[in-house]
């Protein structure tokens, strides 16, 4: 066990501060971090402002935003798993062939968090890199990563979730949630239909290790305007399973 006297309290402030800002809450003020963490707000300032001393973050006077420098902290770690090394190759030649963008990525609590991308187009009014988070319940991976637990483990994640709606679309029933997720295993993929932004469909497949263990998910999204539902089906579900396969076969 560790003793507590080797943690550096002031450090774990920190982090939690970093943890606050999110892709769909990029500029947040004093009072806003001290909420989302629980600090008290003379501790929220003194984090954000060492941060930006730091060149961490930008203030202009009211709200802070992180700065690229923050990637440091994350993307090596990121790059450098095993995971994400083996699977990248893989993203960079399925996204030629389809023409359109893919990602895998693992389950974090409510979340699910990016390990790797390929990048085609931007469909997302948010930009979509390693170390991104979206909620678990609304996007095809999360749904995907959800339908591989016991049905009372993704159950009680779903209702520690954030349920506010995304879009009109945005299902916020943890029982018809539970219901696409029951369908998800079924299937053995997710199809989302404007759930996580107007104007965008994605479709994810689970990956397994060679051991038959669910270890992350591939998708590709596109506009909606492109392909209806089923077309998204056809057309992009045969390639996902092709790489699904072949990953099978080399992950641990």
């Amino acid at each position: 066990m560790v003793n507590k006297t080797d943690i550096i309290a002031s450090l774990g402030k920190g982090l939690r501060v970093i943890e606050a800002f999110r892709a769909e809450q990029p500029r947040l003020a004093i009072a806003d971090v001290a909420d989302m963490t629980g600090l008290d707000r003379a501790t929220a300032r003194r984090c954000l402002l060492t941060l930006h001393e730091l060149g961490y973050a930008h203030y202009d006077g009211k709200f802070f935003t992180l700065t690229p420098r923050v990637l440091r902290l994350g993307m090596g770690a990121l790059a450098a798993l095993p995971l994400a090394q083996l699977v990248q190759p893989w993203l960079d030649q399925l996204s030629d062939q389809i023409g359109q963008s893919t990602s895998v990525s693992i389950l974090d609590e409510t979340e699910i968090v990016y390990l790797a991308r390929a990048a085609q187009r931007r469909v997302m009014s948010i930009g979509l890199l390693p170390g991104s988070r979206l909620p678990a319940h609304c996007t095809s991976m999360g749904r995907v990563l959800l339908a591989a637990l016991p049905a009372p483990e993704a159950r009680a994640l779903i209702e520690r979730s954030n349920l506010a709606p995304r879009t009109t679309f945005s299902l916020t029933d943890p029982a018809e949630i539970m219901a696409q997720i029951t369908e998800t295993q079924q299937k053995g993929y997710a199809l989302i239909d404007q759930e996580v932004e107007l104007g965008l469909r994605s479709i994810a497949v689970p990956l397994f290790s060679a051991q038959g263990r669910v270890v992350a998910a591939l998708n590709t999204g596109v506009a909606a305007v492109q392909v209806s539902p089923r077309d998204l089906v056809d057309l992009y579900l045969p390639p996902l399973l092709k790489v699904q396969d072949g990953l099978r076969r080399v992950l641990r």
